[in-house]
């Protein structure tokens, strides 16, 4: 059963939230109830990381499987005991470079911590958000929270309160709106329980970046079928993720190449009586503007920070145009474009066509 309540939305400044509007969202996390958020990254759903029935409602109100894992957000590193144990120094050097921020550690997992937030596994994912807001609310409750992204489960994540309603209304108790988030994809993940550190979703702290601390980190690329029952090691992995109502095409090869080929899907679809729509880099919307289809532009291709920030507002517009299917090509996929490759392969459910 979904988790039903009255959602209430209070607007506040991102870098200097009111303590009084913080605390009535902390009083919320408290009471066991949804707060949602907004972080660097992307919007959270939070709850109470300590307490099963609050961290179950989370799962409800996204229809959310339990075999997908939630990250624990904690706000000072004091709190990583908290939710961790056998901790390695090599957590505590990733931590001193890159806290607060993009990035998500899997360790051991404390017994404080329910084993409904990682899929029944003995292992916990944690990360220590930058963001004002988040940090004023992880403080005023005075618990780590658990927080998957706020959107309905494999839904385009919400980098906006606006996106949090559009999914949650009335399933999240409280919206914080401070804006839109700044990194607009979710963290990395690195797990530090394996033999080897290894990436398990790229994200907002990049690989080139962790190989300065780590040069042999290792990557790995898992896409599990949600209705397999597999407990996915951590969140992302699923291969239905990120994803429109309408079916999302990757186009993966040469720019030009692949440019030729959306233009022709986009005829072959349009001939058939389907509504097509073409995500571009904003230098190449003028390629297809004597197509039929509908056309958004998703930041230049030479600032793949901008096209971040913007990538699943931009898919959530163009799924608002009650498009059939959506075409996009592939980006480069050093620093943040791995990323954005992972998302968009997984917003695909797979369908890459390569060219």
């Amino acid at each position: 059963m979904r988790y039903n309540t009255r959602t209430r939305v209070f607007p506040v400044d991102p870098e200097h939230p009111a303590p009084g509007i913080i605390a009535v969202a902390a009083n919320a996390i408290r009471d066991g109830r949804l707060v949602a958020f907004p972080t660097e990254t992307v919007y959270g759903l939070g709850a109470d990381a300590t307490r099963i029935e609050a961290v179950g409602r989370i799962f409800a109100a996204k229809q959310r499987p339990t075999t997908d894992p939630i990250i624990v957000h904690i706000a000072a590193i004091e709190q990583l005991d908290q939710v961790a144990v056998e901790i390695p120094m090599l957590a505590r050097q990733l931590a001193d470079r890159f806290w607060a921020g993009a990035l998500t550690m899997i360790l051991k997992r404390s017994d404080r911590i329910p084993s409904i937030v990682s899929a029944g596994r003995e292992t916990v994912a944690v990360r220590m958000p930058s963001h004002p807001v988040a940090k004023a609310l992880i403080e005023a409750a005075g618990v780590p929270i658990a927080a998957p992204s706020a959107n309905t489960f494999s839904r385009p994540s919400a980098t906006t309160a606006a996106h949090v309603l559009d999914d949650l209304d009335g399933h999240v108790d409280v919206i914080l709106d401070g804006g839109a988030a700044r990194i607009g994809l979710e963290s990395t993940v690195i797990d530090l329980t394996l033999d080897a550190p290894t990436v398990l979703r790229p994200g907002g702290v990049t690989l080139e970046a962790l190989r300065e601390i780590i040069p042999d980190v290792q990557t790995r690329e898992r896409y599990i079928d949600a209705e397999s029952g597999e407990a996915a090691a951590s969140p992302g992995e699923m291969l239905k993720h990120y994803a429109p109502n309408a079916r999302l095409m990757l186009i993966d090869g040469d720019a030009n190449a692949a440019n030729v080929h959306i233009r022709q899907l986009a005829a072959e679809f349009t001939a058939n009586g389907e509504r097509v729509g073409i995500l571009a880099p904003d230098e190449e919307t003028a390629l297809f503007a004597d197509s039929r289809a509908t056309v958004i532009g998703i930041g230049s291709r030479d600032d793949l920070a901008q096209i971040g920030v913007g990538l699943f507002g931009s898919i959530r517009r163009i799924d608002a145009k009650n498009v059939a299917v959506i075409l996009i090509r592939s980006l480069p996929r050093e620093g943040l474009g791995a990323a954005i490759w992972d998302r968009l392969v997984r917003a695909a459910e797979g369908r890459v066509i390569y060219v």
